[in-house]
């Protein structure tokens, strides 16, 4: 146990680390926030499912894609590498998924694809051709190299996926926001950054196909906060390294009955609510989207805990089962399960 909380320490402090307090940042202010109001998920006409993550978030938002490539329509990754990159080994979490000390050995990474999915323990790959995937790497990300990353864009590619990717942003380890209130080239709490670019416009663009402007008054919707434990497979979401607490933004017109699409956005490393509170929620610059694109945008939250302090999603193994990024797999198949319910 000592020895997974020493590797779990070290991954995250790789992924992503508090360098230094956030210096000011020519950031759009953002007074359109919404406070979350107690409440359940309730079940809506949901016509796609979308994933989208940064750093731990962008490994499990793959995991999504890759394992249920029959219902995810689309995958947008921030700071992350190609799916199973880790294969259950701490050493090459570190070495070869967030620097490039050693390879990502790619070439057996698609080979596990293809054996898992023969399995039926994932989806087949053929479901990968032809879908949305948006990539994005900041040029000042040291946390994640940019050949891990290039092998995430390589990786989907090779499968016969639609691939744009974005390494021109000079920015660090972060989810890249207008609404940012960190410099774009720092790598610090809470890791959203402001490069004076708006690539939410790109990534739904790339997913939805066409994507309307985002609301730029006050938001129309309400922000749902749900106890994640009822989904959890285990009954208990602090027992899975994640929070009590989950949250869903559903538009008004998502509530009157609209068909709906649904994005799950995945936040990184101590940036989940028991760290950063709500900045993930009122700065990803995704509810704006929402309002105006008849889109539900689902925040699960992972939790720090003693094998996982920095409250990362699990794409290593720290919970101790090897099935992590397959169906079945403990947060994956919790998360799934509120898709489910909102009706994706």
């Amino acid at each position: 146990m000592r020895h997974r909380i020493r590797a779990g320490v070290a991954v995250t402090a790789l992924l992503l680390t508090t360098l230094a307090a956030a210096p000011p940042a020519a950031a759009a202010t953002n007074p359109y926030t919404t406070a979350p109001v107690p409440g359940s998920l309730g079940r809506y006409h949901v016509s796609a499912v979308y994933v989208a993550g940064v750093s731990s978030g962008g490994y499990m938002a793959t995991q999504l894609q890759v394992a249920y490539s029959a219902r995810i329509a689309g995958t947008a990754v921030f700071a992350a590498g190609p799916y199973y990159c880790a294969q259950n080994n701490v050493a090459q979490a570190l070495n070869g998924c967030g620097n490039n000390i050693s390879p990502t050995y790619l070439s057996n990474l698609e080979a596990y694809t293809r054996l898992w999915a023969s399995y039926g323990w994932i989806d087949p790959v053929r479901n990968l051709s032809g879908k949305p995937v948006y990539i994005a790497h900041g040029s000042n990300d040291t946390s994640v190299k940019q050949s891990v990353n290039d092998d995430l864009a390589t990786y989907f590619r090779d499968f016969g996926a639609s691939v744009r990717y974005d390494t021109a942003t000079p920015a660090g380890h972060a989810w890249v926001t207008p609404y940012g209130p960190v410099a774009c080239a720092s790598t610090a709490s809470p890791y959203l950054n402001a490069c004076g670019t708006d690539p939410q416009r790109d990534l739904l663009g790339k997913l939805f196909g066409t994507v309307a402007g985002p609301n730029t008054g006050p938001l129309r919707g309400t922000l749902v906060r749900f106890g994640q434990s009822a989904y959890a497979v285990n009954g208990s979401a602090p027992g899975l390294s994640m929070d009590a607490s989950g949250f869903a933004y559903v538009p008004a017109s998502c509530a009157a009955g609209q068909s709906c699409r649904l994005l799950v956005a995945l936040h990184g490393c101590v940036q989940g609510y028991g760290a950063v509170g709500t900045a993930f929620l009122d700065r990803a610059n995704l509810n704006q989207y929402a309002d105006t694109n008849n889109t539900i945008v689902l925040y699960p939250q992972a939790a720090a805990s003693g094998v996982n302090p920095n409250g990362c999603w699990d794409w290593w193994g720290y919970l101790g089962a090897t099935n992590y990024p397959i169906k079945g797999g403990a947060q994956l198949e919790t998360i799934m399960n509120m898709v489910r319910q909102l009706g994706g």
